[in-house]
């Protein structure tokens, strides 16, 4: 059991429910995004805002997600890893519950700016809290976080139009992701270990005891967490492939979750099933996310399971875009398992460059950043290529041509190579 050394009462140290809080808090970071696009055209409808408009509801949290990330080895110091994690969590349920108080397109995009912010403070600090709370079963934990990520993004895409037809109200329904995020508030306050102030020491004594105490406080100053400067891992090329490659990858999940439901609007689908498609992505992505990196453990390599997700990314795209009405259901669940699988992995192989926890969070949140600033460009190119070609599969060819692109890159991932990629401190 994990005894936590501090002034004030004990909190729940137990590894189940810390793992319990990571999902929940994943939950809650995809919800605001995903439940838009079911209700595009009401929105559209009663803002007035246009296809570009619209975009920026993904585009602004993504560009924020990236800089919140850049700068997380910065915040961590300054907030540590839990206090990020309930800063996240505060800012998304006061982002969603605003929805519902505060009206209008300009309020819409300020809201997301606040649940961007948030999801990037808890995108930043978890993987490091994983890699510190589970390091011998780190991809499995990965895996299950990046699945609650893609749950939630179901959980939103689907109950979203359902909750907004149930109460009349377009608000209701995307201000009620504040319950949940409150909820995983209470709960990371009550489970997550204080930071750096988090011992683990097998007692088989009395808990009490003075010298147990006393080395559990050297050993957790210790190991208070100094992290290798960021202008440092900007240095290294391979930390800027990893952005590449992960915001090029991503930029497809944009597009999906901003314009897929209005895609199928357009070819005559309602509201509800057309995001009842991003649900059953995301119940993919999901699965893939959990699955992949749990396969991928068994050896140091993860290039085959990256080929194999981004081969699923193609042939849904290459569905999407050419075949549309041939298999929508098909081509939703084959993307979104590419898409889920993908991302899992990229931040399991992102850990498994540097060993210690803080420098691979570090290195992990400068590829979400970066990445994430490059996927946020992508809604607002496909509105673009909609308005020129009046069809968003010009946006689902050029997904597809990115991800041949990325499928070049992976082949650098070898981890032999790793420490001459981004080699540790001295």
């Amino acid at each position: 059991m994990a005894v936590e050394v501090s002034a004030g009462r004990p909190r729940i140290g137990a590894p189940g429910w810390a793992l319990a809080a990571i999902v929940l808090a994943g939950l809650n970071l995809r919800p605001f995004l995903t439940g838009v696009g079911p209700l595009a055209p009401v929105i559209r409808a009663s803002t007035g805002m246009d296809y570009r408009g619209m975009a920026w509801l993904t585009l602004l949290p993504m560009v924020l997600i990236g800089v919140g990330a850049c700068l997380a080895p910065a915040m961590r110091r300054w907030l540590g890893e839990r206090r990020a994690v309930l800063l996240a969590l505060a800012l998304v349920g006061i982002g969603s519950l605003l929805r519902l108080a505060w009206p209008g397109g300009t309020a819409l995009i300020a809201t997301a700016a606040l649940c961007g912010l948030g999801t990037a403070a808890a995108q930043a600090a978890l993987p490091a809290i994983v890699k510190r709370q589970f390091p011998a079963r780190m991809a499995m934990v990965m895996g299950l976080y990046s699945a609650a990520l893609m749950a939630g993004g179901a959980l939103g895409a689907q109950l979203t139009p359902w909750i907004a037809g149930l109460s009349g109200s377009w608000h209701a329904g995307l201000a009620v992701w504040a319950l949940p995020a409150w909820a995983g508030w209470l709960l990371a306050w009550r489970a997550l270990p204080r930071d750096a102030a988090v011992a683990s020491a097998a007692l088989a004594g009395d808990v009490a005891d003075a010298n147990a105490r006393a080395e559990a406080k050297a050993n957790a100053n210790a190991s208070r967490p100094t992290t290798i400067p960021v202008l440092r891992l900007l240095g290294r090329p391979r930390t800027w492939l990893l952005m590449a490659s992960f915001g090029v990858m991503n930029g497809g999940y944009a597009s999906l979750i901003a314009w897929l439901a209005a895609y199928y609007q357009e070819r005559g689908w309602s509201g509800p099933a057309s995001g009842g498609l991003i649900a059953v992505m995301s119940v993919a992505q999901a699965v893939a996310a959990l699955l992949l990196p749990t396969l991928a453990a068994r050896s140091p390599d993860r290039r085959a399971w990256l080929a194999l997700a981004l081969a699923l990314q193609a042939i849904g795209f290459a569905g999407l875009a050419g075949w549309p009405d041939l298999a929508p259901l098909a081509w939703a669940v084959i993307g979104g398992a590419g898409l889920g699988g993908c991302f899992s992995l990229y931040l399991v192989v992102a850990l498994d460059h540097l060993p210690r926890p803080e420098d691979a969070a570090a290195l992990g949140a400068l590829m979400q950043g970066g990445g994430f600033l490059l996927a946020g460009c992508a809604p607002w190119l496909a509105a673009v290529l909609h308005d020129a070609t009046g069809s968003f599969a010009a946006a689902w060819w050029y997904h597809l041509a990115a991800v041949v692109l990325v499928m070049l890159a992976t082949t650098r991932f070898d981890p032999r190579r790793y420490l001459a990629a981004m080699p540790s401190r001295a």
